[in-house]
């Protein structure tokens, strides 16, 4: 059975989708992945799609969406490093990756976020795996 895994950050516009956009390539056969904010945000920030369609993973459907809009109860929900206190959702487990937000910055620090998340969803995968969550 599939872990549910969902990554939360304030706007669901950059990091948390990038990670959703990573889990349901790398991991499609152990997650079912999600992505959503805490406040609205009127779209996905064109530089995270760009820089995620480098690699190969198509976002340009990608829209932000609320914690509303995502299962109930999870197995797995990363925060993304928001410095803010996500409202309590259920799950098995829970871990910040204390990423920093590359928005309104040049597209280097989008491609370094891009790549630093596709480390961390390796390494989640990896630990999925190994029966340690």
């Amino acid at each position: 059975m599939k872990k549910k895994v969902a990554f939360v950050c304030v706007h669901n516009s950059c990091r948390s989708q990038m990670a959703e956009g990573w889990a349901k390539e790398l991991g499609k056969e152990i997650l079912e992945a999600y992505s959503a904010g805490t406040e609205n945000y009127p779209e996905v920030k064109p530089n995270a799609v760009k820089v995620m369609e480098e690699a190969g993973i198509e976002m340009s459907e990608h829209y932000p969406k609320l914690l509303t809009d995502i299962p109930e109860e999870l197995d797995i929900l990363i925060t993304m490093g928001c410095g803010v206190a996500c409202p309590f959702v259920p799950c098995g487990h829970q871990e910040d990756w204390g990423l920093e937000d590359p928005s309104g910055g040049p597209i280097e620090g989008f491609q370094k976020t891009r790549d630093m998340i596709k480390e961390k969803v390796q390494e989640l995968i990896e630990r999925i795996e190994k029966g340690e969550l």
